[in-house]
């Protein structure tokens, strides 16, 4: 099914021509020509079938004895096809709320996962005929596409490579875009923006999890502190020799960079101890 445009005319000339009748109808009447005034009321009631009020960003899907003759989108009065029926459809924006769905990432963990889609009609034809209800087909499609998306990534990758569902949520969202517009075409419906509106990991793994990211931070902060305490001794015993202050051996620069580093590292304070010399 495709939309097209039906034929309509000025509601208003449409009811101007109906009162018309309707006085002819009368007089015929009052001049006793009784099968001529059953005709043109029986003209008058058919004629009048045809109109139809158009609010804004709505369409109607105008059915004639059966056969689709197009759909009306312009708001206004209208003067359609008589003894036709039609379907009426919102073209207005709205928002989908999924649950919030249980399922296994790329690596088999359980997480909580939900989202948001925006979306609208785009052919009423489709919305009516092809599916039974499209409101109910874009809630299916949607929470069906989140979960395909959703088994293919991981929550998190700890080794900053690849892509994670927590990571790159832009990504996610566009992916999950593509993937709900495939879907929802053969509705006649235009995914308009698709995000993740929740992200969990699921109750029973949820403190495990949480205990290994802060694993993960701690080692990488540790990285980050030798890092900076083997650049910091290297210049202290560059700056010494520079300066001819002291002269160290090896033993005494193994000796130096122990110190400053388990001063930089360690957990707790440095406890300096200071040599006097021998009282005897």
């Amino acid at each position: 099914m495709v939309e097209q445009k039906a034929w309509k005319i000025n509601g208003f000339i449409g009811i101007l021509v109906v009162f018309v009748l309707i006085g002819v109808t009368i007089y015929s009447f009052v001049l006793e020509q009784i099968v001529l005034g059953v005709i043109l009321a029986t003209i008058t009631a058919i004629l009048a079938s045809g109109i139809r009020v158009v609010q804004p960003n709505e369409a109607r899907a105008v059915i004639f004895f059966g056969n689709y003759i197009g759909s009306v989108r312009e708001s206004g009065l209208w003067l359609i096809v008589p003894l036709s029926i039609d379907r009426k459809i919102s073209l207005r924006v709205r928002n989908f709320n999924s649950k919030t769905l249980k399922v296994n990432d790329i690596d088999g963990n359980p997480i909580e996962i939900a989202t948001v889609v925006v979306f609208r009609v785009v052919d009423s034809a489709k919305a009516v005929f092809d599916v039974d209800d499209y409101e109910e087909f874009v809630e299916i499609q949607s929470e069906t596409a989140l979960r395909h998306v959703a088994t293919g990534y991981p929550y998190d990758t700890f080794d900053e490579e690849g892509y994670s569902l927590r990571g790159n949520s832009q990504e996610v969202a566009d992916e999950l875009c593509h993937e709900l517009q495939d879907r929802l075409a053969i509705a006649g419906v235009e995914v308009m923006e698709a995000r993740l509106t929740h992200l969990a990991y699921a109750t029973e793994i949820a403190s495990a999890m949480l205990q290994r990211q802060q694993a993960t931070a701690i080692l990488a902060a540790r990285q980050k502190i030798v890092e900076g305490a083997v650049g910091m001794s290297q210049m202290a015993i560059e700056q010494l020799q520079q300066d001819g202050i002291v002269e160290l051996d090896e033993e005494r620069k193994v000796a130096m960079i122990n110190n400053i580093m388990v001063a930089i590292i360690s957990d707790r304070g440095a406890q300096p101890i200071i040599n006097t010399g021998s009282l005897y």
